[in-house]
């Protein structure tokens, strides 16, 4: 099977999947090696992005979407007579910033780094999908524990946590101010405008 087959099918899947859908099922449904998808599909994503293309592949992991270039969302929702998700507040981005560096956390360990209660904005990015639980922490209580989503990779355009800007060493006396730098570099560039905004931890 030529690499032309193998970027057509791959193309059609994602299409017509609308969802993430996983490389070893298209691996197996081509009977080619996982690997194959995965540089094919990188091939084929950098088609749509140095075409100037109206969508991107975008890899997730294991899994691999197609969406909408996030240059085109504003004529997007224009056409489709949809409003814009509305913005997340500062306080709600930064405690996504705590969650995407540390997790998984607790909303108490959540609450400890910012200094204020995180109840209300963990709830939003519960709603948004930004984070999920993952489990409960084995102590006293048992509190939830929450991990970012791969919505979350998705908007950030990123195909695993280790493409985020890497977290400072905490241990030194700049360490504040480096985590400062780094949350301010989640900006949104993403599909969706839902990170816009301007990320900071209060001292």
């Amino acid at each position: 099977m030529d690499e032309t087959e193998i970027k057509s099918t791959i193309e059609a899947v994602l299409f017509a999947a609308g969802d993430p859908v996983p490389a070893a099922r298209i691996a197996l449904v081509l009977g080619v090696d996982t690997d194959v998808i995965f540089e094919t599909a990188k091939r084929l994503a950098d088609e749509y992005s140095f075409g100037q293309r109206g969508i991107r592949l975008v890899r997730m992991g294991d899994d691999l979407q197609l969406c909408s270039a996030p240059e085109y969302v504003q004529s997007i929702t224009q056409a489709l007579e949809r409003r814009k998700p509305p913005k997340l507040s500062a306080s709600a981005l930064e405690a996504l910033a705590v969650c995407a560096y540390f997790q998984p956390v607790t909303r108490a360990y959540v609450d400890q780094v910012r200094g204020v209660d995180s109840s209300y904005t963990m709830g939003l990015l519960l709603e948004r999908g930004l984070i999920e639980p993952c489990g409960r922490l084995e102590v006293t209580g048992r509190p939830t524990i929450y991990k970012t989503t791969e919505l979350f990779l998705r908007t950030m355009g990123v195909a695993d946590l280790t493409e985020l800007p890497k977290l400072p060493d905490m241990s030194g006396s700049e360490g504040g101010e480096q985590l400062r730098a780094a949350i301010e570099s989640l900006q949104n560039t993403g599909d969706d405008g839902v990170l816009e905004g301007q990320l900071k931890i209060d001292g």
